[in-house]
């Protein structure tokens, strides 16, 4: 039974009346909340319907457990004096597991806020904290698949903002994150205290921290006008959301839920709910030292664009090049050409977008089936009040939401960057990337977007020094590669959109030698640690290199892309599929569709992908549910 602390005191008070009118004080005072209800129950504390709820305490109060009631009452407290709802709202970020870390880095904000200017909230707070840690037996994990990355997070953030060590339960879940967090975004963590009273830059900076641990997402329209404060690029974003206006009110629809949770449930619930997202980043510190930041390695036993094939190889590699777009362009002409972009697909945006919001919904139905009833937390089951109306000492009865085991899975979509895409193709091949990419990472998809050519026409320098040679006989590939990254997986789209503008770039396309290219890709998906991995191949054409074909047999490069291809379907774990633009490639690819015009490719992108995701679709719990209540 709850008790109001509005009540006035009597001969029959329990002992701790006097202890639950002070902190009631204490915390109306803080809040700056005079009439704010507050009230004492033998269940979790949070903030539902504008009602304070903490924990009972016992009658027989010790010095620990009161410090722990007055931490929770504090906690809520400067939530609400600090936080602002409406703002949070808009900018948190989308995804499940940017979303939890979001909500539980502000929440270490306000905490801190408080810990700065007062002493005792700062050591009631420590002793809430390190009850729940206890509680939640985090200081018996030994892997960090069982550590929740927004924990271990909000607590580095609260050691940056008040100095204070992580509670002693909590020591072995910020230890086993501290490394990566600290490698990857200890200068963002350094930031955070400088904009610690203010919620919109600190959330900005949250961003950055989110995208600095390859969490980041796209923020609101709002927040990227501010963070660029570009017109003509917020006119492009603009054209370019027009199809996803369904997305954006399932998400506000889904955030609306979250107004009802406790102080306390935001990070744990949202622990649960993203702790498949999180064992997704359980291994990356082990990935090693990368090629550049946040690319991943490649396997040490291939060399860059090493040849295979029984008889193919190149007649140098010196001149070849693995490139990041942006380094192809200046910046200011990356914006100018994704600025054409946008432009010149107005409205076939549109109807990709409409696409991928289907199989964005596919995705997402696969996720989540059935409910776990009578547990002992979780949501309110209101099927089940009836007991207590009938028996009012009978428990609350809570339900869960059962998730199913989406395989962490990785895209990436080779792009044919030869001549013969010039115009409408390339064009459209571009937009459909960038629009499933966003649509992908927003479902826990990692998505890369890979383009390949060659630097020069007829040869380029490896021609030339082919000539300088002698002219030997049998000289294989004879031509420069250029491989290009326009999006890696670990890197967010955010940061990437502006990259796929290059391939507007006048003189950009020349040759294509697909073998070599297939194989690159193939190298840096087996590199990844995710358990899925799928690779789809866009092309108009079989591969062609004058250079090459002029002094080697005529199907010396469709020969060795045939070799790639097999060594793929049979002895790869990578998932291979194929896109041709009014090319016949199911002569060479076992799962491929030939499309007549380049206005289907959406359509055929986006249904061969939900075709693959399908097949591969599971049923099986998430092993981490909210404990069961026992009769």
């Amino acid at each position: 039974m709850a008790s109001n602390s509005k009540t006035k005191p009597s001969p029959k008070d329990s002992p701790t009346e006097p202890f639950k009118r002070s902190v009631a004080g204490a915390l109306r005072a803080i809040a700056r909340t005079p009439d704010l209800e507050i009230a004492y129950a033998a269940e979790r504390p949070g903030l539902i319907g504008g009602k304070v709820r903490l924990p009972e305490p016992p009658r027989k109060l010790t010095r620990a457990e009161a410090a722990i009631v007055r931490g929770n009452a504090d906690s809520i407290a400067l939530k609400l004096a600090c936080h602002d709802v409406a703002m949070h709202r808009k900018l948190q970020p989308q995804g499940q597991q940017a979303r939890a870390v979001f909500e539980a880095v502000e929440q270490a904000r306000v905490e801190a806020i408080g810990s700065r200017r007062m002493d005792g909230v700062a050591l009631n707070l420590t002793a809430m904290l390190d009850d729940r840690y206890t509680r939640a037996k985090f200081d018996q994990i030994s892997q960090r698949a069982d550590a929740p990355i927004e924990e271990a997070l909000a607590l580095m953030v609260r050691e940056r903002l008040t100095g204070l060590a992580p509670p002693p339960a909590a020591k072995k879940l910020v230890d086993l994150w501290r490394p990566l967090i600290e490698e990857r975004a200890g200068e963002d963590l350094n930031r955070l205290e400088n904009v610690i009273e203010n919620q919109r830059k600190f959330s900005d900076a949250v961003h950055d921290l989110l995208d600095s641990l390859e969490m980041g997402e796209d923020r609101s329209s709002e927040s990227e006008d501010e963070d660029e404060g570009d017109e003509e690029e917020q006119k492009n974003q603009e054209s370019g959301d027009d199809g996803e206006s369904a997305e954006s009110d399932e998400d506000q629809s889904m955030s609306s839920e979250d107004t009802e949770m406790s102080t306390e449930d935001m990070p744990d619930d949202a622990s649960e709910a993203a702790e498949a997202a999180t064992a997704d980043m359980a291994d990356e510190s082990e990935l090693g030292d990368a090629e550049t930041p946040g690319e991943p390695q490649r396997p040490r036993q291939y060399g860059q664009n090493e040849p295979r094939g029984p008889d193919y190889r190149a007649f140098t590699m010196k001149f070849d090049e693995t490139i990041a777009a942006e380094d192809l362009c200046e910046p200011e002409e990356l914006d100018r050409l994704r600025g054409y972009l946008d432009k010149q697909l107005s409205s076939l945006q549109g109807v990709v977008a409409r696409l991928a919001n289907r199989l964005q919904r596919r995705l997402m139905a696969q996720q989540s089936r059935s409910w776990d009833f009578d547990l002992e937390e979780g949501i309110l089951d209101p099927a089940r009040l009836t007991r207590v109306i009938m028996d009012p000492m009978h428990a609350l009865s809570f339900k869960w939401e059962k998730d199913t085991e989406f395989r962490d899975t990785v895209v990436t979509l080779l792009l044919d960057n030869s001549g013969s895409m010039r115009g409408r193709p390339i064009t459209v091949a571009a937009t459909c990337a960038d629009i499933l990419a966003r649509t992908l990472e927003r479902c826990g998809v990692k998505v890369e977007i890979l383009g390949f050519t060659t630097r020069a026409w007829k040869g380029g320098q490896s021609r030339e020094h082919w000539l300088s040679a002698g002219k030997p006989a049998n000289p294989g590939r004879l031509n420069d590669l250029r491989h290009i990254i326009y999006k890696s997986a670990d890197a967010p789209w955010r940061r990437a959109r502006k990259n796929l503008g290059l391939m507007m770039r006048e003189g950009l396309l020349k040759e294509n030698i697909d073998g070599e290219a297939l194989d690159w890709a193939h190298k840096r998906l087996l590199a990844r640690t995710e358990q899925r991995k799928i690779l789809m191949m866009i092309s108009d054409g079989a591969p062609v290199d004058d250079s090459t074909l002029s002094v080697n047999p005529g199907n010396y490069l469709e020969r060795h892309l045939r070799w790639v291809i097999e060594e793929i379907e049979t002895r790869s774990p990578v998932e291979l599929i194929a896109i041709g633009i009014g090319h016949d490639v199911t002569r060479y690819y076992r799962r491929a569709v030939t499309i007549v015009d380049a206005e289907e490719l959406g359509g055929a992108m986006t249904e061969k992908l939900a075709e693959l995701f399908a097949e591969g679709a599971t049923a099986a719990p998430t092993p981490r549910r909210p404990r069961r209540r026992v009769a």
